[in-house]
């Protein structure tokens, strides 16, 4: 794979960004990327590892190995080839997602991974720019209709491959554009809205309907797909926020970070905000939680020109590096510092919030904290505690909850179908054997986040992509889709 001693020879290259000044003053992509040349040479590290590991990491299954020897060839078009047949969208897994197959690399044993990620977003652009990337429609059609509800990257997937399989979709989003958590709860910085559209264009060619500003459930009952639609899939996400109910939850400017990011992102994209706009603007912003979605709030803030934000979280501060004898190739815990996070702000471990602190007019002034310990109990389960004394007071006047999603909203079309739910109020469904992402009722299914829970993007794709084999299979008795 690649050149047998290239990992000796090449050092590590990644892309890099703009300057922290420069990039603070809009929400476009400031990523620099590679050079053909530069990063066919990182193609050529990707070492005769024996067991590709790579492939064991990625959700989807890449076929990391080949389309980097395929890079170090130059054979671009080729490797696009592979790229896509096992991933739909690798322009978005390319953008943000976090890479779990680079953690799995052989190489990463000395921390220095083949720059996996960077090379297949570098294959996809360049399979775009080249023409390659065409539609690919059906060349007989099954008569089958199917409804897919939520236009994440769990129902793109979905859509996409049973448009190739034939058969008639339509896709409905509550939102007024394609692309649910992509489109909105992402920024701009870190995912230009155009990528999205440029693939919808293509799905559209290969005769998948888009239904915008449709809410199934609210605006449409969810019966009337099951009497219209031979198969109904539902993709709308886990989208029920982790609340923090504690004393002065009710004070403004204490909002749910999806919140905050959704109307950030509709202005971007040029969209008018009818509610009342959350902006972080000359505020001192506390972000509750330390994931990805307290990252976002920390990169709107800073770009909507916050006076300071402080990121909290209640677990202790991950170790600087892992133990690779003991983790790898699976995924370490950490210390991570994310593109937001290096353009300011202060981050603090192994704190909780007691309370939010507000004026005589109910507006947020202060959030009430307390440091934690961690310790494991007889049984091994680690408990916190609060540590006496250690009380303390940050100033906010803007917080927002990132602590995560508990479960799909349950309100509206899940609980009209009457579907069943598991022990954390995902809809219930296997994924593999005859029941594979199906539902407790006939002919409709679940994946993606409303199934499996809050994941990754490349998750869900993987699971849009075997759902829609397995409704192939429901539909036609068969089915030749790859899972």
């Amino acid at each position: 794979m690649g050149k047998p001693t290239g990992f000796m020879e090449y050092p590590r290259q990644d892309r890099s960004n703009q300057p922290v000044a420069d990039r603070l003053t809009h929400f476009r992509e400031f990523s620099i990327e590679l050079s053909s040349e530069e990063l066919s040479i990182q193609g050529a590290r990707c070492m005769d590892c024996g067991i590709p590991f790579c492939h064991k990491g990625c959700p989807v299954d890449n076929i990391i190995p080949d389309w980097n020897d395929l890079v170090y060839h130059q054979d671009w078009e080729a490797a696009s080839g592979v790229l896509h047949s096992t991933n739909n969208f690798p322009e978005f897994t390319g953008r943000i997602c976090p890479a779990p197959c680079q953690e799995a690399c052989t190489l990463n044993l000395t921390n220095e991974p083949v720059t996996i990620k960077s090379i297949e977003l570098a294959i996809v652009e360049k399979a775009w720019q080249e023409g390659w990337i065409q539609p690919q429609i059906a060349r007989h059609k099954s008569g089958k209709r199917v409804a897919i509800v939520g236009s994440g990257p769990a129902g793109l997937a979905c859509a996409q491959q049973l448009a190739r399989a034939g058969h008639s979709v339509s896709v409905f989003e509550k939102e007024n554009r394609v692309g649910g958590l992509l489109r909105y709860g992402i920024p701009d910085f870190k995912l230009d809205k155009k990528v999205i559209d440029r693939r919808m264009g293509q799905m559209q060619a290969e005769g998948v309907k888009f239904h915008c500003n449709i809410h199934i459930g609210v605006d449409i009952p969810a019966n009337v797909l099951m009497e219209r639609f031979d198969a109904v899939v539902l993709t709308g996400g886990a989208e029920k926020p982790r609340d923090l109910p504690v004393p002065g939850r009710e004070l403004k400017g204490v909002h749910f970070a999806m919140d905050f990011l959704r109307m950030n992102s509709h202005r971007v994209q040029g969209d008018d905000i009818e509610e009342d706009f959350i902006s972080a603007e000359g505020k001192h912003v506390v972000v509750i939680g330390g994931g990805d979605t307290g990252s976002d709030c920390i990169g709107t803030s800073n770009r909507q020109g916050a006076e300071k934000v402080t990121q909290i979280e209640i677990m202790p501060q991950p170790p600087e590096r892992e133990n690779k004898l003991t983790v790898w190739p699976y995924w370490p815990n950490k210390m991570r510092t994310s593109s937001s996070q290096e353009e300011g702000c202060e981050r603090m471990w192994s704190v909780a919030t007691k309370a939010f602190l507000g004026d005589d007019d109910g507006n947020l002034k202060a959030v009430k904290c307390i440091k934690v310990e961690w310790a494991q109990d007889e049984a091994g389960a680690w408990q916190m505690s609060e540590v006496e004394g250690s009380e303390f007071e940050l100033r906010a006047e803007l917080v927002t909850l990132a602590m995560g999603f508990v479960h799909p909203v349950h309100e509206g079309m899940l609980e009209e179908l009457g579907v069943a739910l598991d022990q954390r109020g995902n809809v219930q469904g296997e994924t593999e054997g005859d029941g594979a992402y199906k539902s407790s009722i006939e002919g409709v299914f679940a994946a993606g986040d409303m199934r499996r829970g809050q994941s990754l993007v490349v998750w869900a794709i993987r699971e849009g992509r075997q759902c829609a084999k397995a409704v192939d299979e429901f539909l036609m008795g068969s089915s030749e889709l790859p899972r």
